[in-house]
C-alpha cells in the first residue's frame, strides 16, 4: 500500500481497502499492457518507410520586395544622375548667357567710346574758326595782334 493511502486511510475504510488491493494487480496489468501496446505502435511507426517530402517555403514576397527596393535604388541613382546632369548643364548655360552679356557691355561701351571719339574729332573739326586753308593767315594775325 502507498504512503498515500495510509496516510489518508481512516479506521472505517479498511473494509474498503481489501476491495482495493484486488484491484490493484488488475490495475497493473492493465497498465502493462497499455505500455507495452504504446511501445509496439511506436516501434511499428519508427520502422515503417517513409516518403521523404520537400518543404517548400513561400518567399516570394522577399523576392517582390527585394526585386521592388533593387528597382527603387537604380531609379533614384538614374534619376540622380539625370538630375545633376540638368543642373550641370542649367549652370553652364547660365554662365554663357552671362559671358554673352559681358561681351555685348564691353561691344556697347566700345562703340559709344568710339562714337564718342568721331563725334570730339567731328566737334574739333567743326569748331576751328578758320578753315583749314587759312589756317597760315590766321597764324599771322596772332602774331601781329600781340
Amino acid at each position: 500500500m502507498s504512503v498515500w493511502k495510509r496516510w489518508t486511510s481512516r479506521p472505517n475504510e479498511r473494509a474498503g481497502q481489501i476491495a482495493e488491493d484486488k484491484l490493484e494487480p488488475a490495475l497493473e496489468q492493465a497498465l502493462k499492457n497499455f505500455r507495452v501496446s504504446v511501445h509496439a505502435w511506436s516501434e511499428a511507426e519508427l520502422s515503417r518507410p517513409r516518403t521523404a517530402t520537400k518543404t517548400v517555403r513561400q518567399r516570394s514576397w522577399r523576392l517582390a520586395a527585394g526585386l521592388t527596393l533593387g528597382c527603387a535604388l537604380v531609379a533614384g541613382g538614374a534619376g540622380g544622375g539625370v538630375y545633376q546632369h540638368h543642373h550641370r548643364q542649367e549652370l553652364a548655360r547660365i554662365a554663357a548667357a552671362r559671358v554673352a552679356e559681358q561681351q555685348r557691355l564691353v561691344a556697347e561701351q566700345k562703340a559709344r567710346d568710339e562714337e564718342e571719339d568721331l563725334l570730339a574729332k567731328v566737334d574739333s573739326d567743326v569748331s576751328r574758326e578758320v578753315p583749314s586753308a587759312m589756317e597760315p593767315l590766321a597764324q599771322l594775325m596772332d602774331d601781329t595782334t600781340r
